[in-house]
């Protein structure tokens, strides 16, 4: 298993801290973790292990961990965490508690694997320096990302024209995100908003067409093995990115050490998931294409003039969304 060389300093730092310390914690605090993982993905175990590596490091934390959603979606679990009624989260955040975090649906930001590590999976990184102050004014405390890999298009029938900019012929979903709408429809999709739990009956009952939501994994896992859709676009223009994240309120009455244990173990499982995700990807496509689907890519010059596409025409209406400053200071790197 490779990690990210920003986790090892991380890592390295918490073993130190480690033997150094003498101070021994008279009581074993109690924390709530949420997540949305289901038990069958991959990131489920490496979560378990995030748990197993606190639990083990000797500073008196104790974590139950909550998987697959069984404590809300990724829109409630930040309420919740706000409230500090959850105390740590692994989930995607949506911009409803702050419009700047549409950073993390920016189209077109990244487009590589290489990028995608150098962006999500690097602490100091202008995308991750941000999401630590939006995260903080919402009274939260931002640990990592754990980007997953690029997300395409599931459907049931083939679209039109899929790798141009005509118009598609079909409506798919697209998640609660005004960027994420923006780009889609720039491509020649209709969209209809629609939560991800919603997602898998509609496209079932022909509600809808398809849906813009999914790495090949979750794509083969969640359609593909259900027998519904027939189609996988490799569009790339977003990235499937949840983050583990903490409730200030619980947070603040941690120890310097479990605090660091925390922060150490966190960054470990999301460099983790950034290696893993993307060895993973060729195989589901395999897959896809056993289970008789058809993957529709792009040739290098088509996703090239998409990118040119989505940065000409969607990023300028973006300042009015994210804010220009938060803009400016996300591609300024």
């Amino acid at each position: 298993m490779k990690l990210s060389r920003y986790a090892l300093s991380t890592i390295s730092t918490l073993v130190l801290s480690g033997l150094l310390s003498t101070v021994a914690i008279a009581d074993t605090v109690r924390l709530k973790l949420a997540g949305t993982y289901p038990v069958a993905h991959f990131g489920h175990a490496i979560m378990e292990t995030m748990v197993k590596e606190m639990e083990d490091a000797g500073v008196g934390i104790k974590v139950k961990y909550f998987p697959a959603s069984q404590l809300g979606s990724g829109e409630e679990l930040i309420e919740d965490a706000i409230r500090g009624n959850i105390d740590l989260v692994q989930a995607f955040i949506y911009a409803q508690a702050d419009p700047r975090l549409e950073i993390m649906n920016l189209p077109g930001l990244v487009t590589t694997f290489d990028e995608m590590k150098d962006v999500y999976g690097n602490p100091e990184s202008n995308l991750n320096g941000l999401m630590r102050e939006i995260l903080d004014d919402l009274e939260l405390v931002f640990l990592n990302a754990t980007a997953e890999g690029l997300v395409g298009v599931v459907a049931e029938k083939k679209p039109q024209d899929p790798n141009g900019l005509g118009d598609k012929g079909m409506n798919i979903r697209v998640w609660s995100s005004e960027v994420a709408k923006k780009t889609t429809e720039s491509l020649g999709y209709r969209t209809t908003t629609m939560n991800w739990a919603e997602v898998l009956p509609a496209l079932q009952s022909g509600v809808i067409d398809g849906a813009i939501c999914c790495t090949p994994e979750w794509a083969y896992t969640t359609f593909a093995k259900a027998g519904i859709g027939k189609y996988f676009v490799p569009a790339n223009t977003a990235v499937e990115a949840s983050s583990i994240y903490a409730s200030k309120k619980s947070w603040s009455k941690l120890s310097k050490e479990q605090q660091d244990v925390i922060s150490a173990a966190s960054a470990k499982a999301a460099a983790t998931i950034i290696d893993q995700a993307w060895e993973r990807a060729e195989g589901f496509n395999k897959q896809m294409i056993d289970a008789g689907w058809e993957i529709l890519d792009y040739t290098p010059e088509q996703r090239t003039a998409m990118v040119d596409h989505i940065k000409k025409n969607v990023w300028p209406e973006l300042g009015d969304v994210i804010g220009q400053e938060t803009m400016d200071r996300l591609l300024a790197e």
